[in-house]
């Protein structure tokens, strides 16, 4: 399975954002599933690639020519894809994923989760997406997305395949029953 991991290439102030881009690193190469990411070896980024290597798993990464001076790719990518734009990248790493997962990261990681969440709502994907609410960092995302449903916003139907997770183990469970 590819599994589309959206992060920071920074580490964030908590030293549990670190650990748990580790365990999931671990978790997806332990697995002999394939990680598909931004490619950089900066922040969590790195970390997530670094672990799941050590776990003897294979890493995908897609990075756009506009960041080639401030990410530096991975060492260890089996595979690098390089585009022109953020929007090719977004594209690459959808169109290779089989899940998605987001990790603690700023804007960038907000907005290609919420792009994913809305391609499933016209009928693009059927796939899982999935908030690693580490410590709380999603509640914010997830208050929101309640509110729209309650709003009549969106339908209950859109967030059924939306995930809000607080430990890397509770992945096996969601895509064991991921219609892939």
């Amino acid at each position: 399975m590819h599994i589309t991991v959206y992060c920071g290439s920074n580490y964030g102030t908590k030293a549990i954002y670190p650990q748990v881009a580790r365990e999931l690193g671990t978790w997806i190469g332990s697995n002999q599933h394939t990680l598909v990411y931004g490619g950089s070896q900066n922040g969590l980024m790195g970390i997530l690639a670094d672990a799941c290597v050590e776990a003897g798993g294979t890493i995908i990464g897609v990075l756009p020519d506009v960041l080639k001076d401030q990410e530096e790719p991975h060492p260890a990518l089996s595979e690098m894809i390089r585009v022109s734009t953020m929007s090719e990248r977004k594209d690459i790493l959808f169109d290779l994923g089989d899940a998605f997962i987001a990790l603690p990261g700023g804007p960038g990681t907000l907005e290609e989760m919420v792009d994913v969440i809305s391609w499933g709502r016209i009928g693009l994907h059927a796939q899982p997406c999935i908030f690693l609410n580490i410590d709380h960092y999603y509640a914010a995302i997830y208050e929101q997305y309640q509110h729209m449903v309650h709003e009549g916003f969106i339908s209950a139907e859109v967030v059924a395949n939306v995930y809000w997770i607080h430990s890397v183990y509770e992945l096996t469970r969601i895509l064991s029953q991921a219609p892939l």
